[in-house]
């Protein structure tokens, strides 16, 4: 692609799509569904483009490749004019003398109490009237082996509830080399450990330590399956997630969520594949973060709110059975695609009139 790909900066390269693709502004607005002058502040940088599907819309419409695609959504996602930057969550504190689950007990602490319970017990014994010295050495051994038993049987515990267990040695992310959340932005080994670890739960994932978009994606995804709070940081809950191995990311193919999405849509099959490749690139979990800090989530891009009205959540919508029955309710009731997705439906040529979608009925969605 040239000078394109090598581009560093938004603008610049949307101009370069906008400059090979042969089309005036007026013709890629119409496609887009933006205005011809907004196009032009795009492209000139006079404006920043605060809503990615606009930019994907227009990328799309000028011919980018997916590689590209994914070039221009790192450079729009890290740009420092991106007001999502600004608005972006707070990393999670480092976690130090508390856990997520309870209160940790350094060795050293272990240590101490050790000696503090031990001396209680022999201090006891010697505060009674005077013991011969076998009765003493009994008294003490029994209080030290009472100690032993009450630690062991509390690393027991604390280590099978796995709130309060201490890593071990092998798992960089919590060595002092990767101390603290790992975020957006990072560029290290940490980083590339992170990312071995997801590709380990069976999601594709390129390994390359930059901590940027696809990452973002990948850990954002993980937190929702494991159940943590979604912050888009890999912070000490979300590494004991990783190292316990107990998510898996599995999920289909390109190929089979297309297959799926043209029984789905007999109506428009091509059209409606065009949109969520426009979407998600067919990839069950995707995952675009919005400037007033939602997020549209799965094959079809389902908003935070959408998800509401079906009573979704981002769990059920990393489903793509799920994801792609709730895209044919959306286009079913709100009488096509152009409401819910409207960038994507305009960048799809219209060689003919599209079909028009049934009628609702009481029988519910297409899933029954």
């Amino acid at each position: 692609m040239g000078s394109v790909a090598e581009a560093a900066d938004v603008a610049v390269y949307l101009r370069g799509l906008k400059a090979r693709s042969n089309q005036s502004y007026k013709a890629l607005a119409r496609r887009v569904g933006v205005g011809s002058s907004t196009l032009h502040r795009y492209c000139s940088g006079e404006q920043f483009p605060a809503d990615f599907r606009v930019v994907r819309s227009f990328a799309a419409a000028c011919g980018a490749t997916a590689n590209e695609l994914q070039l221009l959504e790192r450079l729009w996602a890290t740009d420092p004019r991106n007001p999502a930057i600004a608005a972006g969550l707070p990393p999670a504190p480092a976690a130090t003398a508390v856990s997520d689950t309870g209160r940790r007990t350094e060795p050293a602490e272990a240590e101490e109490t050790t000696e503090a319970v031990a001396s209680t017990v022999t201090g006891a014994a010697d505060a009674t009237a005077p013991v011969p010295r076998s009765r003493r050495a009994w008294w003490l051994a029994a209080g030290v082996a009472v100690v032993v038993a009450v630690v062991v049987a509390a690393t027991i515990f604390t280590t099978s509830s796995g709130g309060g267990s201490e890593p071990r040695a092998s798992e960089l992310l919590f060595s002092p080399a990767c101390e603290g959340p790992v975020s957006m932005g990072q560029h290290d080994t940490c980083v590339e450990e992170l990312q071995r670890l997801l590709a380990a739960t069976g999601v594709k994932i390129g390994i390359d330590g930059d901590f940027g978009p696809e990452t973002l994606r990948r850990v954002t995804a993980f937190q929702v399956l494991a159940g943590l709070p979604v912050r888009g940081v890999v912070d000490d809950a979300t590494k004991r997630a990783l190292y316990a191995g107990d998510v898996s990311m599995r999920s289909w193919t390109p190929a089979q969520v297309e297959q799926r999405i043209r029984r789905v849509f007999p109506e428009e099959p091509d059209r409606a594949v065009a949109i969520a490749k426009c979407q998600s690139l067919l990839d069950p979990f995707w995952v675009l973060p919005n400037v007033d800090t939602s997020r549209n989530w799965g094959v079809f891009q389902i908003s935070d709110r959408r998800l509401r009205e079906l009573d979704g959540t981002p769990r059920r919508a990393f489903d793509p059975e799920w994801n792609i029955w709730a895209a044919r309710e959306l286009w079913r009731t709100r009488g096509g695609f152009a409401e819910n997705w409207p960038y994507c439906d305009e960048a799809f040529p219209r060689s003919r009139a599209p079909s028009s979608p049934p009628r609702p009925s009481a029988g519910g969605g297409p899933g029954n």
